[in-house]
Order: structure tokens, then C-alpha cells, then sequence
């Protein structure tokens, strides 16, 4: 819920994105939001783009992202700044998990 102070890993509802993704949305307000997206190795995250600018780390794994037209493979520890209309995608290569983090808040993440 937007605006929640607290949030509890334990309480927060999985949401299966298809095709080996899996999305977490964590605390957010109308100004920012974190989201954790577990990826199974072959899992592909489209190529896309939103009005946000969105700064991805890698808590674990190996990902190839392309961040407009641009390649590099990233592991543990490394960070993304996709800005607003910045076309990006990624393919994970060996299991991992991403945390996003969204200005302003993704309103298509939710149902407020």
C-alpha cells in the first residue's frame, strides 16, 4: 500500500510475471517505489520503456542488459540509471534477483 511505513518482506504477495520472472512490489509513495524481481537463469526481461528513470541493483546473479542499444553483462553489486523513455532489457544468465527503484511510483504496479 502506498505510503505504508513498514513493510515486511513475510507480507508481501509475490506476483508471478510469466516466463520465470517474479515481481515484489516493496514500500513506494507517490514520488518513489522499490520493486524486487527474481529472475530464473533464461528469463527475459523485454525490451521497454517508461516515463520513469528507474536505478537497478544487482543483489545477486548475472544479467546481459541492453540500455539503448548499448551491452554489458552485470553480476552482484552493480548498478543500472535508466532515465524517462530510455529503451532497456535484460537477459538473466545465471539465477538472480534485481531491486528497482522507480521516480515517480509505477501506477501500472499497482491498484490503488
Amino acid at each position: 500500500m502506498k505510503n505504508q511505513r513498514w513493510v515486511f518482506y513475510k507480507d508481501v504477495k509475490p506476483e508471478d510475471n510469466g516466463q520465470g520472472v517474479v515481481k515484489r512490489v516493496l514500500a513506494y509513495s507517490d514520488d518513489l517505489m522499490v520493486v524486487e524481481n527474481t529472475f530464473a537463469k533464461g528469463a527475459v526481461g523485454a525490451m521497454h520503456h517508461h516515463p520513469h528513470t528507474q536505478i537497478t541493483y544487482v543483489k545477486s546473479g548475472k544479467f546481459e542488459f541492453t540500455i539503448d542499444g548499448e551491452k554489458h553483462i552485470v553480476t552482484e553489486g552493480d548498478t543500472l540509471c535508466k532515465t524517462n523513455g530510455v529503451e532497456h532489457g535484460c537477459v538473466c544468465l545465471e539465477p538472480g534477483v534485481l531491486i528497482d527503484t522507480f521516480t515517480p511510483y509505477r501506477k501500472d504496479f499497482v491498484d490503488d
